[in-house]
């Protein structure tokens, strides 16, 4: 009895030493991030700064709202999200819901075909046909409705049907009289938070971070998302420190452009993380339940 009670507490030493390396492993760099974002350039480049803020300056925060079009991303990023990830439970939950149902004749057939586009894609050009044909091309249905659901998706959520909504409630419920809509609107998607939080967070992330449809489907600079704007912050300026040298501006003036440029990155980092650091906190209860789907069979 005490050797195992000894052996369980050098377990718990090392899983302690373990997933505190992990921790550090984690927060350093956002710490690291954020203190950059806001020190001297010369400090972050010679090391001095390795954890707090060094000479402490707003200039790469300052040179990056001075631009208009970030608030115009801003919103355009958020109208893309908030849509793209309704339309995503939409027709993600219901399709799911019926597929874990066992009565559903052809369900089988139906994840098969799923499958299949986990497996093989059209490429790049035929995709740009399709939505060029359907006239999405320069709106915001070309960056919401291309992968608006995947299989993933799909297996995740009726994985989290099958085991979450038992067959005993369902027939209850059909006992009592209620419909198949009743059943899915009042019964099934109360008990459905944790998997309804991570697929909205999941997709939502995917959708904030997105730039490559953008890129490819949009012209009017008015609708580009907030990632794409940052892009530009950052080619703009590396194009104007390169210019500045080959121009012969003064040397004190080209070392300025080069140290704002540096904070522009972090800054930039900043801008476009801590909007979804913000959220996460919030549904981080739900997300964990969420993610241990499958995890605990009974």
């Amino acid at each position: 009895m005490r050797k195992f009670q000894l052996s369980d507490k050098g377990f718990d030493v090392l899983n302690t030493i373990f997933v505190t390396i992990i921790v550090l492993l984690i927060v350093y760099p956002l710490i690291f991030v954020l203190s950059a974002s806001i020190s001297s350039p010369s400090a972050v480049n010679t090391g001095k700064m390795w954890l707090w803020p060094v000479d402490i300056s707003f200039s790469g925060f300052k040179t990056v709202f001075q631009n208009d079009a970030i608030w115009s991303g801003y919103r355009n990023t958020i109208i893309y999200t908030v849509v793209g990830t309704i339309l995503h439970l939409v027709i993600l939950l219901p399709c799911a819901y019926a597929l874990s149902r066992k009565e559903i004749a052809g369900k089988q057939f139906i994840m098969w075909f799923f499958l299949f586009t986990m497996l093989f894609n059209g490429g790049l050009i035929p995709t740009y046909l399709v939505i060029q044909s359907l006239g999405m091309i320069d709106t915001i249905w070309a960056i919401v409705v291309p992968n608006v659901v995947g299989a993933w998706s799909i297996l995740v959520a009726r994985a989290f049907f099958q085991q979450s909504i038992p067959d005993q409630l369902v027939e209850a419920s059909k006992i009592d009289g209620a419909t198949d809509f009743h059943i899915f609107f009042k019964i099934v998607l109360p008990l459905s938070l944790p998997i309804i939080a991570v697929m909205a967070l999941f997709h939502a992330v995917g959708l904030w971070n997105q730039y490559f449809n953008a890129l490819i489907y949009l012209s009017d600079e008015t609708k580009y998302p907030l990632q794409l704007i940052l892009r530009e912050i950052l080619i703009l300026n590396e194009g104007m420190t390169g210019g500045a040298g080959s121009e012969g501006g003064s040397v004190n003036s080209f070392a300025e452009q080069i140290e704002t440029a540096s904070l522009i990155k972090y800054a930039v980092i900043i801008v476009s993380s801590l909007p979804l650091l913000i959220v996460y906190p919030f549904v981080q209860r739900f997300f964990v339940k969420g993610v241990l789907i499958g995890s605990v069979k009974e």
